[in-house]
């Protein structure tokens, strides 16, 4: 996996605040579509341990299993397998676009359109977390656990990131 763009904040056209990351998997497009569409493939990086999908346009996608949060719903927004998942989490929205790249690699972008600006250096660093995740198992490697893996990796990053200038001070689920 080569991280080409490790989270950077941006307003999108139409002036909603997001964050994006960027990675390549070398792997075909077809793997990764797996990895972020299935529930049995989420559940091992995604924040949401346990996910249940109707995979088409304006299907349902529930979130369950994590004890810091409460059970959500989501509509799914896009479906073009394999290049294009996105769908509603809370307030935000979460775009997966894949593209095919020359020897059976592919292009990764997440970009999670924000509710709220002050939500960009925390949830940045839970997809840090999260993404981490992601390779290892893209790579057949295990990871440490994204949902109750160590939370002073988690604690760095957020720092990392608002000392790049991500707006913060959203509350952290969990914590006081």
């Amino acid at each position: 996996m080569i991280i080409t763009n490790s989270g950077t904040y941006l307003e999108l056209d139409d002036g909603r605040p997001a964050i994006r990351f960027q990675r390549i998997y070398d792997h075909p497009i077809e793997k990764v579509w797996t990895l972020i569409s299935e529930p049995a493939e989420l559940t091992h990086w995604f924040p949401s341990p346990e996910i249940t999908v109707e995979l088409v346009p304006g299907g349902t996608i529930t979130f369950s299993g994590d004890r810091r949060m409460p059970e959500s719903t989501g509509r799914l927004i896009a479906v073009d397998p394999p290049r294009r998942l996105a769908f509603t989490w809370g307030g935000d929205e979460l775009h997966f676009d894949l593209e095919p790249l020359g020897d059976h690699r592919t292009r990764f972008t997440l970009t999670n359109v924000l509710e709220a600006s002050n939500t960009a250096a925390r949830n940045a660093a839970g997809w840090h977390v999260c993404l981490s995740a992601l390779g290892a198992r893209a790579e057949g490697r295990p990871a440490a656990d994204p949902h109750n893996g160590p939370a002073a990796s988690w604690d760095m990053l957020y720092d990392e990131y608002v000392t790049a200038g991500l707006p913060s001070g959203a509350l952290v689920p969990g914590r006081g």
